[in-house]
């Protein structure tokens, strides 16, 4: 494993919630919005705005969030996940093994928006995670 990282989830104020958090932790802040997004022909215009994913990054951690929620909406408890960025697809299909083990979760796949790899679950204990490669 190459990082462990706290990934938020928004209801529409991700940007706003990401720059207060730059300010007060410093770092580099980068948005990716839904309209910048390959398969931004396919959503509302009213949703072009929202943020697809953020990363505000600084010398001790790295924070990410977003805009786009499951079909349960935003709920205290699924607003928080741990996110884990791997080297290889092996190694996150091996954790993902073990972590999804009497859990709630889809098979890891190919990620639409950069091809990597990419999984979610929730684990027997009601922890939500994110697992990807940051290879293709």
């Amino acid at each position: 494993m190459v990082q462990i990282s706290t990934y938020l989830s928004f209801n529409g104020n991700c940007r706003e919630a990401m720059t207060f958090y730059q300010e007060c932790f410093g770092g580099k802040l980068h948005f990716q919005t839904i309209g910048e997004a390959p398969f931004s022909d396919k959503m509302p215009k009213k949703m072009k705005d929202l943020i697809l994913h953020a990363t505000l990054t600084n010398k001790n951690f790295v924070l990410m969030g977003s805009d786009m929620l499951n079909e349960k909406g935003l709920v205290v408890g699924n607003n928080v996940a741990i996110c884990l960025t791997f080297n290889t697809n092996k190694e996150i299909r091996n954790c993902y093994d073990k972590l999804s083990v009497s859990g709630i979760f889809v098979p890891p796949k190919k990620n639409e928006i950069d091809g990597i790899l990419f999984g979610e679950l929730t684990d027997k204990y009601g922890n939500h995670w994110i697992l990807h490669s940051n290879k293709k």
